[in-house]
């Protein structure tokens, strides 16, 4: 089961054909996305105080609703349908995860792939900073991220493995083809990518001014998908 809150990203979820298990409602607010539930999910109406109560969440939108899972699609099968992929290492912070699918969706990445350390892409807090955008873009789970690499290169991908470090070459020296396969490498703000990721990619850099060291992941995968988009 996942969790899905408010208006849009619940019309997503269904839009993706998720199947809601139940709902939960402000009784002030009735949100129009419940006409599009059939008569076999139930639907719970309370007070924003009760709701409140009732999730545990510092703020309840006009609608909660409970999603059943489907299994996760195979890591061979997103490599062979996906041209641009964004590829998450021990990116562990949720909504990080989901506001970097959503640039990565809106800037022409068809795919995305989080090891077995990286957040849940279905939690709460990702499906709300993405807008609902991880219920339609394919994705799987590949357990060890640096084990599974050469499954990435025999599917035709380049490796672009994102990293302050100033041995990199910068974002600007790297040209791709909307043909081409990319996959750029995104690791933890913490320690960023392990070693082994490093060492089986192309590593780039984006050019620091101010003093400034680094971004935060999700600004630094958005200019990413920015200059390696389609």
């Amino acid at each position: 089961m996942f969790i899905a809150e408010g208006d849009l990203v619940v019309e997503r979820a269904l839009d993706a054909g998720f199947r809601p298990d139940a709902v939960l409602v402000d009784a002030a607010r009735r949100p129009a996305v419940i006409d599009r539930l059939g008569a076999e999910v139930p639907v719970f109406v309370a007070s924003a105080a009760i709701a409140k109560a009732l999730t545990g969440f510092g703020v309840v939108l006009d609608i909660v609703a409970l999603f059943h899972r489907r299994p996760v699609t195979p890591l061979a099968e997103v490599l062979a349908s996906s041209r641009r992929i964004v590829v998450f290492e021990r990116v562990d912070n949720p909504a990080n995860l989901g506001a970097i699918v959503r640039s990565a969706a809106a800037l022409g990445f068809d795919g995305f792939v989080v090891d077995a350390t990286s957040a849940d892409p279905l939690a709460r807090r990702s499906a709300r900073a993405s807008m609902g955008t991880v219920f339609r873009i394919p994705w799987a789970r590949s357990g060890e991220l640096h084990e599974a690499l050469p499954s990435f290169v025999d599917a035709g991908f380049r490796l672009v493995a994102l990293t302050p470090s100033p041995d990199a070459a910068p974002i600007d020296a790297f040209r791709f083809g909307d043909d081409e396969r990319v996959a750029v490498l995104l690791g933890s703000e913490r320690s960023g990518l392990s070693s082994a990721v490093l060492e089986a990619a192309e590593p780039c850099r984006i050019p620091m001014h101010g003093g400034v060291d680094s971004l935060n992941v999700a600004a630094a995968a958005a200019i990413a998908c920015h200059a390696f988009g389609r």
